[in-house]
């Protein structure tokens, strides 16, 4: 490969040329095989989250009911009320059974243990896992439990997408996009709310936004709803609540009061399920046991208000539609409140979002019951919309999700009020959600903001240094050494030793590159030649982004890397180091907090007030002045 040599000055940044290589998105043709991927998923994971659905079922009739039945029901309509107390501390005991010999992973609420296999696990999850938390819930669920089963369905469908693609020869990204492909599939099957289902999979599970990750959750989760239509009806899961299209300014106002009680509630829920865990844990005796200690508490909680037992959908449908009664709302807001967020703390298995719509509706009942009226259950609404965006701070899946459970498109601005202000109130005062506390308390650290990369937005060419020195592959290390000593004894004026890594020409050909160690360590040696010593150089092109540069580096292993052009007899252009790359960082720190006003209003003498451009700003120190910043563009 022909190259010239660079001792010309270095030419300016081009920023007016076109990039042709570089798009919006890398989209590698193994997207279309992964996506195709996704649909047997997406109808699996339907089918299993049907199936679990079922299941539930089956145990609330038998325990409660002595029946062998399939049909919905609630333990609450039992005619032996001491089942209320007796079930669930069965049921405890079983699930403690289950995960002390089967697999403690099957305790909890399902979300914690998805993205921990997704950030340390490899994406990897056992299929007796993918067995036994289905079951699990079922029991805890069903003989009781207040809890949802979306969480143990993201589990098992992310199971589902999981053991399918440790079958097939595929990397570790290309598998998580199928693990999360099939926990959005099993959410979207459990609430005929598709959208909803990919929105959190972006928000809480993918850790990215690109279409290798989107595209097979979207056609897992939309796969799976198509599925569910036949077998659980298409209709919304809970009835409307008649919003009006116009709302008066004070209703407006009032969702602002809404959002930040249900961000009170989202605190304070939260709180108690690992105030719960921590006590749990002080006791003398074995995990095992602690389920059974929950299932006390929520019998307990039963005898003073059965219906806040169970998954409660029949409860959660009245609050929505304004039909429930005074005495129901308060018994929910407090029974069900403390008895999940108690019993959940014993780590049994169960989900939170079921409970969150309940407790959620039951808040904004309540308020219901003191605010002006707008509509039958339209503040129970819209609170649980704020509800879902104060415990989970994905306030995106807790509108929609919502929109698609009722089809109540007239209140999506209030629930985006509502919403947001819960979201805001619980970002501020509480670092971890009741999904992520539980990986914290792990020893890991997730992170749930999402922004561009800087490197990604910046070209090789904005920061590339000319090379000073190039070196022939003829001569001997010796020369070369004394080259760089006789730079260093005259105060190094051209920058030859802060070049560190030199090419090595042979003719016109790239024969490797050499470090400065190299060379001073060979000062003496004038029999060696540095095409003998020189080792393959790794290059870049100066119109790819310093990300590409990044990964370069550390596949490589090293910390410069020669830039040349591109064309048929390409040139050494320059060269980027480590240090380098760190200064478009910088650019992205100075951007976020650097502050400078450039617009200012000043009254000026027999005027009124003008807008003067580029004042505001105190004067600095010139040793304060930042250092000049690379445009923020690409090409």
């Amino acid at each position: 490969m022909p190259f010239s040599s660079a001792a010309h000055p270095h030419p300016p940044a081009r920023h007016g040329v076109k990039v042709p290589h570089l798009g919006d998105f890398h989209v590698p043709p193994r997207v279309v095989a992964i996506t195709a991927l996704a649909l047997p998923i997406g109808a699996a994971a339907a089918l299993v989250a049907v199936a679990l659905l079922k299941l539930i079922a089956l145990v609330t009739n038998l325990c409660f009911y002595g029946r062998f039945a399939f049909s919905t029901t609630a333990p609450h309509g039992t005619p032996h009320r001491w089942l209320l107390v007796v079930m669930p501390i069965v049921g405890g005991l079983v699930i403690g059974l289950m995960a002390r010999y089967g697999s403690e992973k099957i305790r909890g609420h399902g979300m914690p243990e998805a993205i921990e296999s997704i950030l340390i696990g490899g994406s990897r999850v056992q299929p007796r896992v993918a067995a036994l938390k289905p079951l699990s819930a079922a029991i805890s669920i069903g003989t009781g439990g207040p809890f949802g089963a979306e969480g143990p369905i993201i589990m098992t469908g992310g199971a589902v997408g999981s053991i399918i693609s440790q079958h097939l020869r595929v990397t570790t990204d290309e598998r998580k996009a199928l693990l999360v492909a099939g926990s959005a599939a099993g959410m979207a099957a459990t609430f005929n709310a598709p959208l909803a289902a990919i929105l959190l999979a972006v928000e809480l599970l993918l850790f990215e936004w690109r279409p290798r990750s989107y595209l097979p959750v979207a056609v897992a989760a939309a796969t799976a709803t198509l599925v569910r239509g036949p077998l659980l009806g298409t209709a919304p899961l809970f009835g409307g609540s008649h919003v009006p299209a116009h709302l008066s300014p004070s209703a407006y106002g009032l969702c602002v009061v809404a959002g930040l009680a249900a961000g009170l509630l989202a605190l304070g829920s939260t709180w108690l399920v690992y105030f719960s865990e921590d006590l749990f844990a002080k006791l003398p005796f074995h995990w095992m046991w602690w389920p059974a200690i929950g299932g006390a508490i929520i019998g307990v909680g039963g005898l003073f208000e059965p219906r806040a037992l169970g998954v409660g959908y029949d409860v959660i449908d009245q609050l929505l539609t304004g039909r429930a009664t005074t005495g129901l709302i308060i018994g929910i807001l407090v029974v069900k409140t403390l008895i999940w967020g108690l019993s959940l703390g014993s780590g049994t298995s169960g989900g939170v979002l079921a409970p969150m719509f309940m407790i959620g509706g039951a808040l904004g009942a309540a308020e219901g019951l003191v605010f002006p009226g707008v509509s039958p259950g339209f503040w129970a609404l819209v609170s649980l919309a704020g509800v879902l965006g104060g415990v989970m701070r994905s306030p995106l899946t807790g509108i929609v999700f919502c929109l698609e459970l009722t089809h109540e498109m007239n209140a999506l601005i209030p629930m985006v009020i509502t919403a947001s202000a819960a979201y805001l109130l619980s970002v501020i005062v509480l670092k971890r959600s009741v999904l992520t506390e539980k990986l914290a308390r792990r020893g890991m650290h997730l992170t749930r903001e999402y922004s561009v990369d800087p490197l990604e937005v910046h070209l090789v060419r904005q920061l590339e240094t000319p090379l000073r020195l190039t070196l022939e592959a003829g001569r001997t290390v010796g020369e070369a050494a004394r080259t760089l000593h006789g730079a260093y004894e005259a105060g190094d004026p051209d920058g030859l030793l802060a070049q560190r890594l030199y090419p090595v020409l042979d003719g016109d050909t790239l024969a490797g590159v050499v470090t400065r160690h190299q060379l001073v360590h060979g000062a003496d040696d004038d029999g060696t030649l540095l095409a003998d010593v020189a080792r393959p150089a790794v290059t870049a092109f100066e119109d790819e982004t310093l990300r590409t540069l990044a990964n370069r580096m550390a596949e490589h292993d090293i910390t410069r890397i020669l830039i040349v052009g591109r064309g048929e007899h390409p040139r050494l252009e320059g060269l980027v180091s480590l240090r380098q790359l760190l200064h478009a960082r910088r650019v992205d720190l100075h951007e976020e907090q650097h502050r400078q006003r450039h617009l200012t209003l000043r009254p000026r003498r027999g005027r009124s007030l003008v807008v003067a451009s580029g004042a505001g700003s105190e004067p600095r120190p010139a040793d304060e002045e930042p250092t000049p910043l690379p445009a923020r563009h690409a090409g």
